[in-house]
């Protein structure tokens, strides 16, 4: 306890100097404390205000904290500066909803590998993706390695750990529209309002989100170029739809794509159509602002997000099939229907296109904006695989199509087999 000039006491930390003012000092976690003031009021009210960072921070390097508390700090203080705005949201759903639910009430000194484990064990039970668990994982991971540092628990518990299950097929990841597809899609849309919107996504490779994002004076018709620059990201909270012009997905993702195949004529075409709409509309027109000059919109002036377009696209290919169904029982056959779509099935579709015709890889993982090049790689080695695919269909028979051998007509005893030196 301290005392005042006059030996009376002041309360813990605080003392009375020789000049007559008064002082607190102190050393709370680290934080070293010293304040001195005329007055004793103001130095225990200062003395109060800065005790409260030091306690918190005391909490902060133990284990007592829950894995709640400690996620939410650590993720604003040091995960949150470095995050795109848009992924915020996501990325605390994925903890919430894959751990937090489970152990995010636990203390952090409690948490052990198995209970982690356990977890992850239940999630492979419920159906979920792998790499959707490893995506969560890894933020528990990141966030448990600042907790080891800070000194809260000894050792990170995230390690060790069996994410094994097989990981999903790679067949819906590769999609894209073979030549038939691509045929039969575009003839479907020729009366669409969407029509101009498909053929450049098929011509340019864009992103969803590049799409939407595309203003008019991102369109160069001097140069045949179209400026990539900007990201529309569009998600709800509490019901309220919220749209943000954002950077694109890494550096590479701002880039120029030049004019190829239709689409300086789908882009003058679609010039026209949102400049009759927005006559026929007036005040109905829905863009505001800095979507107003949008260059994709929907038929009420609004630009084209991520759910505008996979539901147009969906659309699509349930015509087709629909059509499809009724011109096979018709012709009494088999109907011939096509795997269903997402958006960015046309980018890839657009990247197949440009491997066909010769294009180098490094030419083209420009024009997708593709940050690896080993992602391009990918791709590539995937439609050749495809095409090598089709060519060895070609061998067929050494017999010729016109001999009848086939496995029936063979036929070895297993013991043959077992008396045969190799």
């Amino acid at each position: 306890m301290g005392k005042d000039l006059k030996g009376k006491e002041l309360g813990k930390r605080l003392y009375q100097k020789k000049d007559g003012r008064y002082e607190a000092r102190a050393k709370i976690n680290g934080i070293p404390i010293y304040i001195v003031d005329p007055k004793l009021s103001v130095v225990k009210d200062k003395l109060k205000k800065a005790e409260e960072p030091a306690i918190e921070r005391r909490d902060y390097r133990t284990g007592e904290r829950t894995l709640d508390e400690y996620f939410e700090e650590w993720f604003d203080i040091f995960k949150k500066p470095s995050t795109k705005i848009t992924s915020v949201p996501t990325m605390k759903r994925s903890y919430k909803n894959y751990f937090g639910t489970y152990i995010g009430d636990m203390k952090l000194k409690d948490i052990r590998s198995q209970d982690i484990q356990m977890v992850i064990n239940q999630h492979q039970a419920d159906g979920y993706a792998a790499s959707t668990i490893r995506s969560s994982l890894s933020l528990i991971q990141q966030c448990l390695e600042r907790a080891k540092y800070d000194g809260a628990i000894p050792q990170n518990p995230c390690y060790e750990l069996s994410v094994s299950w097989e990981k999903e097929s790679n067949d819906k990841l590769w999609r894209y529209l073979s030549h038939d597809e691509r045929v039969r899609f575009l003839e479907w849309v020729a009366n669409s309002w969407y029509k101009e919107m498909f053929y450049f996504m098929l011509c340019t490779g864009v992103r969803v989100g590049e799409l939407g994002a595309l203003k008019w004076e991102d369109i160069d018709f001097k140069k045949k170029v179209v400026h990539v620059r900007q990201s529309l990201s569009c998600s709800y909270n509490s019901g309220v739809k919220t749209m943000l012009l954002t950077k694109p997905k890494t550096p590479n993702s701002v880039r120029d794509i030049p004019f190829m195949g239709e689409c300086e004529l789908m882009l003058r075409s679609q010039l026209k159509k949102v400049q009759g709409l927005r006559k026929q509309l007036g005040d109905r027109w829905r863009s505001e602002g800095e979507f107003d000059n949008s260059v994709f919109v929907t038929t009420m002036g609004s630009p084209v997000t991520r759910h505008v377009a996979e539901k147009q696209v969906k659309r699509v290919i349930q015509e087709i099939n629909h059509a499809e169904m009724i011109s096979a029982m018709k012709e009494k056959r088999e109907p011939i229907l096509m795997e269903n779509v997402f958006p960015h099935a046309l980018r890839h579709t657009f990247c197949t296109m440009c491997f066909e015709k010769g294009m180098k890889i490094k030419t083209v993982q420009k024009l997708m904006g593709h940050a690896h090049y080993s992602t391009t790689l990918d791709i590539y080695t995937h439609v050749t695989e495809d095409a090598m695919q089709g060519e060895v269909e070609k061998f067929g028979s050494l017999m010729g199509e016109d001999d009848n051998m086939d496995s029936d007509s063979i036929e070895i005893e297993i013991g043959d087999l077992t008396n045969i030196a190799i």
